[in-house]
């Protein structure tokens, strides 16, 4: 009797220790993003070029999965970020021109006013899908996403946010830090940043490193002896060399600011109970790099650092696509892609079985400059096809050309003195279609698109290209002034609707009748910077003497906030926004 009593014990024991084992293996992992601007990854010590010393980019290289075939939707930020916060391709639903939120002076001259984009009423933000998934989610800082961001997506977006805020230390983050010091303006403009007194970021209570923001001349970090080797369609000269030595100088400030929060993570003991993502939101800050759809504008770099030594310092050559990051980062955190994204997961339990066999990108207007062109590649060749062949490839872009690199490069040109590299972007007119072979032309410098060598591999990405843009609906042949007046009906920003709030026996209960709107709630008593919307999911208490705010938003559409004291509706505000001059308020 008393040795199957013993045996029952020994056998519950180890059931109790499998049922931990699981409940173990169940705890969800925190996702961190490092994201840095403007960089394309050939000018890494991760990926082959070390003149700029990155020692925390190459420790999470060492310890993680360098991704040599990852690439961008667009050469350019905005449409990037809409692709990273929502799993779908810009020109599927209007995000693909260079910018929405904020035109430049000679955008507006053409009739181009600032407006949000409205995404299909399914769309959600991924992150917005983590908070609802259990996780605390916060943005330091950028957000430029096309449309303004939604009021459930984050727990905080602002320079303070942090992990370090999270009220409950066990519930898993997902945080995002982004690194502007590579951005382009940096070649032309450099202001001291956040990372220069390592000071970024801290718990809370940040302080400027430079309250007056004024600009500094940041001394260059690489030696004038090392030698530079710059692409072979910019100048070759003494101008070129410093672009190259002030490009590789903000690297080594990328990385060290890197470096900071990567500390912070090891001081939380968080370092193997975190996936570390790190890349960039689109290639080089040079000219025929930003913008453009040839590799030096779409390529771009990605590690990835897995818990526990997991695949570390492997090399994944695998295509991987922005538009895949959004469900890859659900599949990560062992939650299903939903099905309006347009992507697939290259990790996590939700892999897809069938790798990519393209990539494919976008692009259409940047600020002043209209034009558009559609990308396909698969690991060898790259397919262009321009629908404004009559226009000249380069196109005057007054931001750019801030860029000493590109008033040389404009000197040249009205002097004679490029050569048959360099003149390449300033033809007058461009191909209807072109074809690179990238493994023997990487600069993508020779148009093969009429060589019968290759009339196979030009018919097959043709044809991808013609079935890509028709399954997602392309919007860029749609005039922006038109596609404009969908989003804004009556010439301003659409509303969400104003909540049906009804309070039966102490509870409230919440709908909307907008389309695609989610709806939040929060009590004033509890209201904290570093805590965000709670989301509505069931009836609410009606607590005596507490306000609750209760918001109504749909991507796209201005959202609305509906205060209810003591089971009375008061009133419900539009909060300042796009194109309003005040506050709208609807009373009770």
């Amino acid at each position: 009797m008393k040795q199957r009593i013993k045996l029952i014990i020994l056998i519950l024991s180890l059931l109790s220790l499998k049922s931990c084992e699981r409940n173990e293996k169940k705890k969800s992992l925190n996702v961190l993003w490092l994201v840095a601007e403007d960089l394309s990854p050939y000018y890494l010590s991760a990926y082959g070029d070390y003149r700029a010393p990155t020692p925390n980019l190459d420790r999470l290289a060492n310890e993680g999965v360098v991704y040599t075939n990852n690439f961008s939707v667009s050469g350019v930020c905005s449409p990037s970020r809409a692709t990273l916060a929502t799993g779908l391709y810009p020109n599927s639903f209007g995000a693909h021109n260079m910018r929405t939120l904020s035109q430049q002076p000679a955008a507006k001259k053409l009739g181009i006013i600032d407006y949000q984009v409205v995404p299909p009423p399914e769309v959600k933000m991924v992150s917005e899908i983590m908070r609802e998934n259990g996780y605390y989610t916060t943005n330091n800082a950028k957000e430029d996403y096309q449309f303004f961001k939604s009021e459930l997506a984050w727990d905080e977006s602002s320079i303070y946010a942090h992990w370090r805020n999270r009220p409950n230390k066990e519930k898993p983050f997902f945080s995002i830090f982004n690194f502007n010091v590579t951005h382009e303006s940096k070649m032309w403009n450099f202001k001291k940043n956040l990372f220069d007194n390592n000071k970024f970021p801290p718990n809370r209570g940040i302080k400027k490193v430079n309250s007056k923001n004024e600009e500094t001349n940041v001394p260059l970090l690489v030696s004038n002896d090392i030698e530079i080797n710059i692409p072979p369609y910019l100048p070759q000269n003494e101008i070129g060399k410093n672009a190259m030595r002030r490009m590789y100088t903000n690297i080594i400030r990328m990385d060290k600011g890197v470096g900071i929060i990567l500390d912070q993570l090891e001081e939380d003991g968080l370092m193997d109970k975190t996936i570390i993502v790190w890349y960039s939101d689109h290639g080089g800050p040079l000219p025929r790099q930003k913008r453009l759809l040839y590799d030096s504008g779409l390529k771009v770099p990605l590690i990835i650092r897995f818990p526990d030594g997991n695949r570390a310092g492997e090399k994944d050559d695998q295509l991987t696509s922005f538009v895949d990051f959004p469900p890859t980062l659900l599949s990560m955190a062992g939650i299903k892609p939903p099905s309006f994204m347009q992507g697939q997961a290259f990790e996590g339990i939700y892999k897809s079985d069938n790798p990519r066999e393209f990539i494919h990108g976008h692009a259409d207007r940047f600020d002043e400059s209209i034009d558009m062109i559609r990308a396909v590649r698969n690991k060898r060749f790259k397919y262009l096809k321009n629908f404004y062949p009559e226009k000249p490839y380069y196109l005057p872009l007054a931001y750019r050309e801030k860029m000493d690199l590109m008033q040389e490069l404009l000197r040249m040109r009205d002097s004679g003195e490029l050569d048959k590299y360099q003149s390449l972007w300033f033809r007058e007119n461009k191909e209807d279609e072109e074809l690179f072979d990238i493994e023997n032309d990487p600069h993508e410098l020779n148009n093969i698109a009429n060589d019968p060598l290759y009339s196979e591999i030009l018919s097959k990405l043709r044809d991808e290209c013609s079935r890509w843009m028709e399954a997602i609906n392309d919007k860029g042949f749609i005039n922006e002034v038109d596609l404009i007046s969908q989003f804004y009906p009556n010439g301003k920003a659409q509303l969400t609707a104003v909540p049906d709030i009804k309070i039966n026996n102490g509870k409230v209960f919440v709908s909307c009748e907008t389309l695609g709107a989610q709806i939040g709630y929060r009590y004033a008593s509890k209201k904290a910077p570093y805590v965000g919307w709670n989301k509505y999911d069931r009836p609410l208490d009606n607590k005596v003497n507490d306000t609750i705010e209760i918001i109504t938003h749909r991507l796209g559409f201005k959202f609305a906030i509906t205060t209810v004291y003591n089971g009375v509706k008061i009133e419900t505000t539009y909060p300042l926004n796009l194109h309003d001059k005040r506050r709208i308020s609807i009373s009770k």
